[in-house]
């Protein structure tokens, strides 16, 4: 029943987006006309551009189904629920810019793409918000509640019955407890009731309305519950269970399915595939518009090494990358021919504390390569590196094979990602960060909270730290 009011939910969401999407592009129209028109000309007729809805509807359907908007939003933030839209409402116009570059038209104003991009977003940001009060209304007058029984007495479930006190607007209404020792009669618990016993249970299933069971006990006393499993799986009755049995891990829990054998897998990194293929389709989309906008850069850059000092336009080098792969990484040199003979001489001015060199004032570097450097222009030529799918566009920097042999265990644990060419360190002050283990930390972090929205995120700020040439060498 609830799977498929949520499957309801899900489809009303849908048809409420994709008028709310036709609306957007028909109020674009009025906006390009009304106040952009007097700069760059009249706007097309709508009979000309109608097509372009058949493109926009399942581009954005896609996008949207992709950062999972129409899952349950019931105890997501609105700040988490708006980000995801911002995901789509970003990758959306980019490539529907892309179809209209591929298919050559020419008469599509790239104005009224990013104007239907924005309306878009905000009429989408605000129909959600507006569902939200709507929600939290109906829920304080007592409708579209979850009711939930917690199995258990202990730590755990104590727990779980804080986080749905701190937590009221996911509509969970905590029935009672039940306790999962027989012989233990307990009244309450944290001032709710207990209301049954794990041998009792199947008879409060028949007194109560109970949507979901949450266990929340010890692995041992799982082992003796197989029962009551097999209870609430007759009478539909969801249940899950709070596997929280090592505290001390960083680990995300999900389960697998091995050859129809079913395993609980402990993981650091993403495991969704499709998330995963979606990080990719941005890394190559994202590539491909940087490799072009940057064609003429890249050309006065290849005249300006060549014309200031000897040696090869670009610089190779083996790196470590995802899982300890080597791989080829390719940058513009920014540095005399022989900088890799000359190390030794300079290991005096490493400004790192850990296996990594950084130093501001390295006397290697050629003249134009102080400016790409400082303008991160010498990292053009990785795009390479990101479209073969050695890098990626955001992730944590590959480090020599030298510096990885030195790293502790905890610290390789930031090749579990691929690398990129942008990540948390770059953001936070790029070369000023002369800690290895706040380096490390950070890349750790990026892993731990990875989504696309954050990707997109890092991307978009890495833009602006760029241009401001901040913390550079």
């Amino acid at each position: 029943m609830l799977k498929q009011k949520a499957m309801l939910i899900g489809i009303f969401l849908y048809l409420t987006e994709i008028t709310v999407l036709v609306i957007a592009f028909y109020l674009s129209f009025f906006i390009r006309d009304a106040y952009f028109s007097p700069y760059f000309g009249p706007v097309l007729s709508i009979q000309q551009t109608d097509w372009l809805l058949y493109v926009i509807l399942p581009v954005w359907s896609i996008l949207l189904f992709y950062f999972r908007v129409y899952e349950s939003q019931r105890t997501k933030t609105l700040a988490e629920e708006a980000w995801k839209v911002t995901g789509a409402s970003f990758l959306g116009p980019l490539i529907l810019m892309s179809i209209i570059f591929l298919l050559k038209v020419e008469y599509i104003s790239r104005i009224f793409i990013g104007i239907f991009g924005v309306t878009a977003w905000v009429l989408i940001i605000t129909e959600r918000s507006l569902l939200r009060l709507w929600a939290q209304y109906v829920r304080r007058k007592g409708f579209n509640f979850r009711n939930i029984v917690i199995v258990g007495t202990g730590r755990r479930a104590r727990e779980m019955k804080d986080l749905i006190d701190q937590h009221k607007e996911w509509g969970l209404r905590l029935t009672g407890f039940v306790s999962e020792l027989p012989d233990v009669r307990l009244k309450e618990v944290k001032n709710v009731p207990v209301i049954s016993t794990v041998t009792d249970l199947p008879h409060m299933l028949e007194q109560h309305v109970i949507d979901e069971l949450i266990f929340a006990v010890s692995r041992k006393q799982l082992g003796g519950l197989e029962e009551i499993f097999l209870l609430c799986e007759e009478q539909g009755i969801r249940t899950r269970i709070a596997v929280n049995f090592f505290p001390h891990m960083l680990a995300k829990v999900h389960l697998d399915e091995f050859h129809g054998v079913p395993l609980l897998t402990f993981t650091t990194t993403p495991h969704n595939e499709f998330l995963l293929m979606s990080k990719r389709l941005f890394d190559i989309v994202i590539g491909l518009i940087l490799i072009i906008l940057s064609l003429p850069l890249m050309l006065l850059i290849t005249l300006a090494i060549k014309s200031t000092s000897k040696g090869t336009v670009f610089f190779k080098q083996t790196r470590v990358g995802l899982k300890g792969r080597h791989f080829t990484l390719y940058k513009f040199r920014s540095m005399c021919r022989d900088a890799m003979e000359r190390q030794t001489e300079v290991a005096y001015l490493n400004e790192m504390n850990g296996p990594a060199f950084k130093a501001a004032n390295d006397p290697r570097l050629t003249s134009i390569g102080c400016f790409l450097r400082r303008m991160s222009l010498d990292k053009i030529p990785q795009l390479y590196n990101v479209l073969m799918g050695d890098m990626s566009i955001v992730g944590p920097r590959p480090p020599l094979p030298e510096e990885f042999k030195q790293y502790e265990r905890w610290h390789r644990r930031r090749l579990s990602m691929k690398p990129g060419l942008t990540c948390l360190w770059q953001i936070r002050g790029r070369n000023n960060i002369s800690d290895f283990k706040k380096w490390m930390e950070l890349d750790l972090r990026y892993i731990d909270n990875w989504s696309l929205q954050l990707d997109v995120k890092i991307f978009l700020k890495t833009i602006f730290v760029v241009l401001a040439g901040r913390g550079a060498s």
